[in-house]
């Protein structure tokens, strides 16, 4: 089988990688020439120099992946794929764009005859050797072309079609959702441990004993107990988080379907205050305190 796959980036790269590994036949086009150039030389992928001469490089029925951020590059990207692609093709997004962009690009490209499946990838910088976690939206018949590229990037049992246009990347949404609340549950967790100074609790070997036979082992302890393992005080890290998309995405269908998600959402709102370097709403709090009954307020640097 032979596919196209537009932005090389960390995780666009690493696809190439596993399915050039799988024995996939890959066209490469990146902004970046020199990106291009390296993957080609490492992984015999196929150099393009343009999305078009990628486009080109394909038998009909082509098969272009995406895995662009989300927003406008896909959105531009897209509408530069429009004339270029013909009926009977397949355009795939595996980047973290928003379901409902999804719903309206498949749409979009329904009036030309062109297929558009969403497929939301999880597996990070591991995806490369444990194989990906894939979630695809679209028509069966679609999907079902894809079947070969799904099998050589996911793991076994790691890939499903989901649903229609759309479930995909709704699916990935809620998934990354999910994935802020354990995170947050676990940075609160041991932040208690490491609080009880008179029991000097070494995190490291208590993160490791969590790895076996705890119901809260996950991949995200592993990632943990390897961090930990290494500078437990985390010296070089600055506590400042950043929020992607998804975990907002998640918060606003919870308002829209009046779903209650107290702990997704507040580990949105936590991701937001530690991104809050000028402190305002704090100093709003010191004020009142001082105001209504004379409590001492820090003086600021």
């Amino acid at each position: 089988m032979k596919m196209a796959m537009i932005g090389l980036g960390k995780m666009g790269g690493n696809m190439v990688r596993r399915l050039r590994r799988h024995g996939i036949e890959v066209v490469g086009y990146n902004r970046s020439p020199e990106v291009v150039r390296q993957l080609a030389a490492a992984e015999g992928m196929l150099a393009a120099a343009s999305a078009a001469e990628a486009v080109r490089a394909l038998p009909t029925p082509r098969v272009v992946w995406l895995m662009l951020p989300s927003g406008s590059p896909t959105e531009q990207m897209i509408h530069q794929l429009i004339p270029l692609l013909e009926a009977g093709d397949i355009l795939v997004d595996g980047g973290n764009s928003n379901y409902h962009d999804s719903q309206h690009r498949g749409a979009l490209l329904a009036g030309h005859d062109i297929h558009f499946v969403d497929v939301g990838t999880s597996g990070g910088v591991w995806g490369l050797d444990k194989g990906y976690c894939l979630m695809a939206g679209g028509a069966p018949d679609a999907v079902r072309a894809l079947h070969p590229l799904f099998d050589a990037l996911a793991p076994e049992n790691g890939w499903a079609h989901v649903g229609p246009i759309g479930a995909g990347h709704f699916t990935k949404m809620v998934h990354n959702g999910i994935e802020y609340g354990m995170m947050q549950a676990y940075a609160e967790g041991f932040a208690l441990l490491r609080g009880k100074q008179e029991f000097s609790l070494d995190l490291a070997r208590i993160a490791e004993l969590w790895r076996h036979g705890s119901v809260v082992r996950s991949w995200l302890l592993d990632l943990t107990a390897d961090a930990l393992a290494n500078d437990q005080e985390l010296t070089d890290i600055a506590p400042v988080v950043a929020d992607s998309g998804e975990g907002r995405w998640t918060a606003i269908e919870a308002i829209d379907q009046g779903v209650a998600l107290p702990v997704i959402s507040l580990a949105l709102q936590m991701r937001f205050a530690s991104q809050d370097a000028e402190g305002y709403p704090a100093k709003l709090l010191a004020m009142m305190r001082n105001a209504f009954g004379g409590h001492k307020v820090e003086k600021g640097h």
